[in-house]
C-alpha cells in the first residue's frame, strides 16, 4: 500500500511530479554522506538533481562555533542561508537525499525546529524520483530572494544536560537509531576518540527498521510495530539520538507519521555523549 501523501511529513514521487511547477514549491537536495564514504554530495548534486532543487549543505548550515559535527545553527544563520537559497515564508518545501531516506529527515526536522511546518520529505528520495520517471538536470536554479521568519520550537531539541536528566529520571523514552552493533558497544565508533555503547535506559531502533527495502518509509501500522518491537514506551515523551543527529531525525519523522508529536532530538547524540568519560554508558542489548 502506498504511503498517504502529507505535505507536512512525507510525499511520494508522484505527488512531487504533480506539484513540481507550483510557484511556491521549493525543493532541497539535502544529501549527506558519512566522512569515510568517499562520496561528495555537492558534486553529485551539481551533476544531477531534481529540476529546480537547491543544495542544502548540512555541514555548512550548522553551528560553526561547535566542535561537534553539524550542530543546529543559530536562528540568524539559518534564516540568512535559506534566504540566499530563495527559500522563505509561504513556500512548500520538499527535501530529498540521494540515498533514499537518510539525511533528508534531518533537514525536515531543522525546518520544524525553526517553526516551519510546510515541509515534507520525498519518500524514497532521488532513487524513487528516478524510478517514477522523474526528470533530472544539472542546471543551477534561478534564485529569487524571499523573506523568512523563524519561531524556534525549543521543545524539539535536547542538550546533553537534559538527556542526562531524562536518563536518570526515566521520564522519557530515548530511542537510538544506530545499528545494533554500535548500540551494543560491539564495534568501534566511526568517529575517533568515542567510547562504544549507548545511553543507559535507551532503546535501540535502527533507522533501517522504519524503512522498506526500496528506501521508502513503512506505513503507519508497520511503523507502530517497529516501535513495539524496539520496546518503545510511547506513553512518554520521546528523545531520539544516533551518531551525530542525522538518522535520529528519521525516528522523529516516523513518530509524526503515527501521530505522536511530543518528541525531541538530542543534537549532540553519541558524538557528544561518547566523548565525555564522566557520562555513564551501557553496553549489550537494551534491558527493561
Amino acid at each position: 500500500m502506498a504511503t498517504p501523501d502529507d505535505p507536512r511529513t512525507l510525499v511520494s514521487a508522484d505527488w512531487l511530479k504533480a506539484h513540481l511547477r507550483d510557484p511556491d514549491m521549493r525543493i532541497l537536495d539535502a544529501s549527506w554522506h558519512m566522512p569515510d564514504s568517499g562520496r561528495d554530495a555537492r558534486a553529485e548534486y551539481a551533476a544531477s538533481h531534481i529540476p529546480g532543487a537547491r543544495f542544502f549543505d548540512i555541514d555548512d548550515i550548522s553551528d560553526s562555533r561547535s566542535e561537534l559535527p553539524h550542530m543546529v545553527p543559530e536562528v540568524e544563520k539559518f534564516m540568512s542561508r535559506l534566504r540566499a537559497m530563495g527559500v522563505g515564508d509561504g513556500h512548500q518545501v520538499v527535501v530529498y537525499d540521494s540515498t533514499g531516506l537518510f539525511s533528508a529527515a534531518r533537514v525536515w526536522w531543522m525546518f520544524r525546529l525553526m517553526g516551519k511546518r510546510d515541509v515534507a520529505v520525498l519518500d524514497g528520495g532521488l532513487p524513487a524520483w528516478i524510478a517514477a520517471g522523474g526528470a533530472t538536470e544539472d542546471m543551477p536554479p534561478v534564485i529569487r530572494d524571499r523573506h523568512m521568519t523563524v519561531s524556534r520550537q525549543n521543545q524539539m531539541i535536547k542538550d546533553v544536560t537534559q538527556v542526562a536528566r531524562a536518563a536518570k529520571l526515566g521520564d522519557h523514552t530515548t530511542l537510538d537509531a544506530r545499528a545494533p552493533a554500535r548500540f551494543n558497544g560491539e564495534v568501534p565508533e566511526p568517529r575517533a576518540g568515542l567510547r562504544s555503547g549507548h545511553i543507559p535506559g535507551s532503546r535501540n531502533l535502527p533507522y533501517t527498521a522504519l524503512l522498506n527495502a526500496d528506501g521508502t518509509m513503512k506505513d503507519a501500522p508497520a511503523l507502530q510495530q517497529a516501535f513495539a518491537d524496539a520496546g518503545a514506551d510511547l506513553t512518554k515523551p520521546v528523545i531520539t539520538t544516533c551518531g551525530s543527529g542525522v538518522t535520529a531525525a528519521i525516528i522523529n519523522l516516523a513518530l509524526e507519521r503515527i501521530g505522536k508529536t511530543d518528541h525531541a532530538l538530542y543534537d549532540g547524540s553519541w558524538s557528544e555523549w561518547g566523548m565525555y568519560p564522566d557520562l555513564p554508558i551501557a553496553t549489550g542489548p537494551a534491558t527493561s
